[in-house]
């Protein structure tokens, strides 16, 4: 029994405008529109990246989020371009207290915070998102929790950070940094998981839960896919097979 990593979702005041900028900034395309949901993926069948999907919500940001996206670059020229351009297209530079740093801290047009990382080794061949950053009190036990979740084992980790990497190798990193904010809100971004196709949606679940998920109530109402929170409080869905 398994479960895999399948979206990034991002609660939006306007998602077809916020997806509009990210398959700019990111060179991917959007494969859905509807008035309930759009979609943005890579370009091609390369798979290096994770579907990035942007729902309607009727609630503003108020905090930092706690998940967000590093984005990668090949050199100091790129990291500098790279920030120009997304200013260009609407993002901000934003102050989350991260003192002099040699990466670059954005928020798009809706404030969703993301940075434009500085050129490392360990980046290269990810494509144009580094890694998906989650922050976390307990970045081993967290990362822990996930490797099941997500199907991914780690690639590294110290008491600072913990990442985990595909099994082929390729795309974004999934990261857990260590923070000491508390959890306040519902994160406005969230992962979603499914199992493989074939797979059991109501075993899956009940595997996560042992692992130490809970229920959510997110206002979801009657809807095919189970939201679960992870172990420090961070809701998931876990969709159906595919």
């Amino acid at each position: 029994m398994s479960t895999r990593l399948t979206n990034i979702v991002i609660d939006a005041a306007d998602p077809a405008a916020i997806a509009r900028f990210w398959t700019a900034a990111l060179g991917w395309e959007i494969t859905y529109e509807s008035a309930d949901e759009v979609s943005v993926e890579p370009a091609g069948e390369d798979g290096l990246g994770i579907p990035l999907v942007f729902v309607p919500v009727p609630e503003p940001k108020t905090v930092k989020n706690r998940v967000h996206l590093d984005l990668a670059s090949r050199s100091a020229e790129h990291q500098q371009g790279t920030v120009e351009r997304l200013t260009a297209l609407g993002a901000t530079p934003v102050d989350v207290g991260q003192g002099p740093v040699p990466w670059v801290v954005l928020a798009d047009p809706e404030g969703n915070e993301f940075c434009v990382l500085e050129p490392r080794d360990e980046y290269a061949g990810t494509g144009p998102v580094a890694a998906v950053v989650v922050d976390a009190a307990n970045p081993q036990m967290l990362a822990a929790f996930w490797t099941e979740a997500a199907g991914w084992p780690v690639g590294r980790g110290d008491s600072w950070l913990v990442g985990l990497r595909p099994p082929s190798g390729r795309g974004p990193w999934l990261e857990f940094i260590r923070d000491g904010e508390p959890k306040r809100v519902k994160n406005r971004v969230h992962l979603d998981v499914a199992p493989w196709p074939g797979g059991d949606q109501a075993a899956e679940v009940a595997r996560l839960e042992e692992l130490g998920a809970k229920h959510a109530d997110v206002g979801q109402r009657d809807v095919a896919w189970v939201v679960l929170a992870d172990t420090e409080g961070n809701e998931f869905c876990v969709l159906s097979p595919r």
